[in-house]
């Protein structure tokens, strides 16, 4: 690994949700590897999270505030995993009132970091960097095609945000999507809302940052990669992705916030023959209706493919208001070939087990089963493509395995992404060097 990150010192800022925590601090662990001092700015309970980051990386320290206060948001509440998707808007708020104490704190701290990296749904800092003089870094936890819709719909809010269908001709391929498929951070924009004020300008402001880091890799979006560069103005557009494959720090996509799901199913995978097990999971967020689950439980016992389906916990009240759980007796019909997890899964360690097939939603290598968030899909079909797609030789398996070399490939020594991160703490030492520079300047001025 490159030492070339010189001692300087960054201030590392996650959003805390499970999606964007953990890839950063993933790139935290590559970037500490590279020789940079690292502060990690976080609450309490969400600092044993860190854990298993600060057992690799003993140097690395910790800012630990108390999570500020939102009269929307209920007590004790620091994670978005304990609110769902629609607490972002108020997670999002609350944090943005941590600005005063990082000022002090920089104010204070000896040796102050020169750079500041911050999740995207923390665009707020930009203002903060450009007020404490240092460069600021998004981190999109996700794709250069997402950043590039997300940055075309804010920009152009007035004009898209009627519209049915929204067009993006200026970028690669010219996609289209209609209003459901845009994301929901933009879709539940108000404009009365002061919240989604502060949230609209931080979102806007991503664009102005100094950088921006995508868990993304050149040969899945080069095209869209260089769409950034080129609408942003610069070429600090860092894609260092899949983080999850860069290497050198099993422990962090185990964490488990819930001791003991997914128990066995390890071992159940080690006896399961390679490319054999279809994965299914909608994300933590994500509740499906009751229609969807029986639906979906219906295709996959009927498909006779071995999976693992990692279902959410729902409450007695989410089940009243239409939320869906596994269907009575489905378990013991698809023992021994299916495993239900219902909670939390690791599910980086599963996706790393070679029994599993892998599906991208991306350049031909996924096959679409039905369209809509509240779709349900019709079940014989659903079972007829679940197996063609695991036991077939389709162009949209081959293709995904293709792809997949290519991300290992990427995090290689000398891949796209590890040339990338190279780059990225070569130029992060270089605002270090230039502020001890200007120190040096300052000081013998100050002496003449």
């Amino acid at each position: 690994m490159s030492n070339s990150g010189e001692g300087a010192h960054i201030l590392v800022f996650p959003y805390p949700a499970q999606g964007h925590m953990l890839p950063m601090l993933d790139l935290t662990h590559q970037l500490a590897l590279r020789g940079l001092a690292i502060t990690v700015l976080i609450t309490p309970k969400n600092l044993p999270t860190l854990n298993p980051l600060l057992s690799s990386h003993p140097s690395i320290q910790t800012l630990v505030f108390p999570f500020p206060h939102h009269p929307s948001l209920p007590s004790g509440v620091e994670n978005v995993r304990d609110v769902g998707n629609s607490g972002n808007r108020q997670i999002m708020n609350a944090l943005g009132r941590l600005r005063d104490p990082i000022i002090q704190w920089f104010k204070s701290h000896p040796k102050p970091p020169v750079a500041l990296l911050s999740d995207f749904f923390l665009g707020w800092t930009q203002s903060l960097a450009h007020q404490l003089g240092v460069p600021r870094i998004a981190f999109f936890s996700s794709g250069a095609f997402f950043t590039s819709v997300l940055g075309h719909l804010w920009d152009n809010i007035d004009a898209v945000r009627s519209l049915a269908v929204v067009d993006f001709p200026d970028l690669p391929r010219s996609p289209s999507f209609t209003e459901e498929h845009l994301p929901s951070v933009f879709r539940l924009y108000r404009e009365s809302d002061p919240d989604w004020q502060f949230i609209k300008a931080g979102m806007i402001a991503n664009s102005s940052s100094w950088g921006c880091v995508l868990n993304s890799f050149e040969a899945l979006e080069g095209d869209y990669l260089d769409h950034l560069k080129k609408n942003l103005g610069h070429g600090r557009v860092f894609g260092v992705g899949p983080l999850s494959l860069a290497g050198g720090f099993e422990p962090m996509g185990q964490i488990n916030p819930n001791a003991g799901s997914g128990h066995g199913v390890f071992e159940w995978l080690d006896g399961c023959p390679d490319g054999s097990v279809l994965y299914v999971c909608f994300g933590s967020q994500k509740l499906l209706k009751r229609t969807q689950m029986e639906a979906l439980a219906s295709g996959l016992e009927r498909s006779g493919v071995r999976f693992v389906w990692v279902v959410n916990s729902v409450t007695g009240q989410e089940i009243k208001d239409g939320s869906g759980s596994v269907p009575d007796g489905f378990e013991d019909r698809v023992s021994g070939r299916g495993m239900v997890i219902k909670g939390w899964a690791p599910q980086v360690a599963i996706l790393k087990s070679p029994s599993h097939g892998l599906l991208v939603e991306y350049m031909q290598a996924a096959v679409r089963v039905c369209e809509g968030a509240d779709a349900v899909p019709d079940p014989v079909e659903l079972a007829r493509i679940v197996a063609e797609s695991i036991t077939g030789d389709i162009i949209e398996k081959i293709r995904a395995k293709e792809l997949r070399e290519k991300a290992l490939e990427a995090v290689k020594k000398g891949g796209s992404s590890w040339r990338d991160l190279d780059g990225l703490v070569r130029e992060l030492a270089q605002s270090w060097i230039l502020s001890k520079f200007h120190d040096i300047i300052f000081c013998s001025v100050c002496n003449s």
